[in-house]
């Protein structure tokens, strides 16, 4: 029997004398609205050897971290969701029968729920004097490696739950991905935005290019896919008559799995009539600055061994000016099939039979130029063929009103002035599906519905989607996007 079995087995040898002892071990009757971080604050300025003697004893519940028990005085750490604290338990307070209870049933990582007054040890420390305390819950499993934490990446993501009790720099990693959810909201809120929610099972998923997942609909009898993106539902609602509406959304895409990917993952998609791509831009640089703020007084972040600089403004260039920066290669040598093909061999870039010229533009700026995009950089006006729901551009109708927002080698967003021209619409989607018949699954699929909300007329409009989990990334300097997924996808385990 390994250690860890024969620890179990002893918790569960307690858990079945206090049952016989009539003792519930899981009792649900201690009520305390306290915290930690509330103690702490309150009492900051209590002195060495001093106690709080004037109000009525407090009550405070948590998990045991650490317990270390010297004859008739027992001293362990207690954490809630806020923070940690000391609690002292004496023989001649509690009386031999608890004390000896506390003494033999207590184990590190059961919850207890303490009553006493609040005083400050010799050495300094914030610490509960207790003269009641009672079990709560009885954890049947060891904490790892007795607290000295849980290093092992798989069992990390596969058991987070133990990851956020043995690692609080994970747990301090997810707060902040709470509060920068919370400010983006604020910011579109404040920006006179409203948020809505659409259909996360969609009979033609649409909005972006990529594999849908399918499901089947019993009582309907049809197949159903996740939503990819929320895209033409959010214009469908443009053209009712919401002209600034936003939505924070699970998509799901059929994928692989990567440090920047994960099949199901959050993003904000928005829209606003009336506006146009550069102005999304200008948005954008503000909006993530503001919510970067509310993390960090200073607005440079170290990630993967870079710095990165929020600070505006943000370097911004076409895509065929990024191209030429970094490859030496001009718009005229990506000015058809031919030469753009031999100067992607050059390159190493392998294209499959049929490529049209605009993803072979986008191949060679994803393959050489994105890894180099480390700060904060907006790329602008990509291939028509790459971008079937975007604007045309007025002065050259070969690329649209587009740009993707890159920071540390990955894209964070793309944004676009919206095609709401129906005839061009239902053009690119019938090219969509010729390349579908082709053997391109990610091509976009006909949506007859969506182009007959255009034919009623949608407004100028612009609109954007801003990865969420790659955002925290970069704002957590958290190298991974499992590291800011409470729960990624993982293969079951054997």
């Amino acid at each position: 029997m390994t250690e860890e079995n024969e620890l179990i087995a002893k918790r569960k040898e307690k858990l079945a004398e206090l049952r016989e002892k009539g003792i519930n071990p899981f009792p649900n009757d201690f009520v305390s609205d306290l915290l930690v971080s509330s103690i702490v604050a309150k009492y900051a300025d209590l002195k060495p050897e001093e106690s709080d003697d004037v109000s009525a004893p407090l009550s405070i519940a948590g998990r045991i971290l650490t317990m270390r028990v010297m004859g008739k005085t027992t001293f362990a750490h207690i954490q809630d969701s806020s923070g940690k604290i000391q609690i002292m338990l004496r023989f001649n307070d509690l009386g031999e029968e608890d004390y000896q209870f506390a003494k033999k049933y207590f184990d590190i990582g059961d919850f207890v729920g303490a009553t006493g007054k609040v005083f400050r040890t010799k050495t300094g420390e914030l610490t509960i004097w207790c003269t009641k305390v009672r079990l709560l819950t009885k954890s049947l499993r060891p904490l790892p490696e007795k607290w000295h934490g849980l290093k092992n990446i798989e069992i990390r993501y596969r058991q987070r739950y133990v990851d956020l009790i043995s690692n609080p720099e994970v747990k301090e990693v997810f707060e902040k991905r709470c509060l920068i959810i919370k400010n983006i909201r604020k910011f579109m809120d404040e920006s006179g935005f409203l948020e809505v929610e659409t259909p996360m099972m969609q009979s033609i998923p649409g909005g972006a290019a990529a594999r849908p997942f399918k499901t089947h609909h019993n009582a309907l009898g049809i197949d159903l896919y996740l939503r990819i993106a929320p895209e033409l539902y959010l214009k469908r609602l443009v053209v009712g008559g919401f002209h600034r509406i936003y939505e924070i959304n699970r998509n799901f895409r059929n994928e692989g799995i990567s440090t920047h990917h994960n099949p199901e993952f959050t993003m904000m998609e928005f829209y606003h009539a009336y506006q146009t791509y550069t102005g999304l831009m200008d948005f954008t640089e503000q909006l993530i600055s503001t919510v970067a703020k509310t993390i960090s007084d200073d607005l440079k972040f170290p990630f993967e061994g870079n710095e990165i600089n929020l600070s505006a403004p943000w370097t911004r260039m076409t895509m065929f000016e990024a191209i030429e920066k970094h490859t030496g290669i001009t718009r005229e040598k990506l000015s058809d099939i031919g030469s753009a093909s031999a100067q992607a061999g050059k390159l190493g870039i392998k294209l499959e039979k049929g490529t049209t010229l605009g993803k072979i533009i986008l191949s060679i700026f994803e393959t050489v130029v994105e890894p180099k995009l480390i700060n904060p950089t907006f790329i602008y006006d990509f291939p028509v063929e790459v971008s079937p729901l975007s604007r045309r551009k007025d002065s050259d109708t070969s690329i649209v009103e587009r740009f993707e927002l890159y920071i540390a080698g990955f894209e964070l967003a793309n944004a676009f002035s919206e095609l709401n021209d129906p005839i061009d619409q239902f053009e690119r989607f019938q090219e969509q599906v010729r390349e579908r018949q082709g053997g391109d699954e990610e091509a976009h699929q006909m949506d007859h519905d969506y182009v007959r909300a255009l034919e009623y007329g949608m407004p100028p409009t612009a609109g954007e989607g801003i990865g969420i989990d790659r955002l925290v990334m970069i704002l957590t300097g958290s190298p991974s996007i499992r590291d800011v997924i409470f729960f990624p996808q993982l293969k079951p385990e054997n």
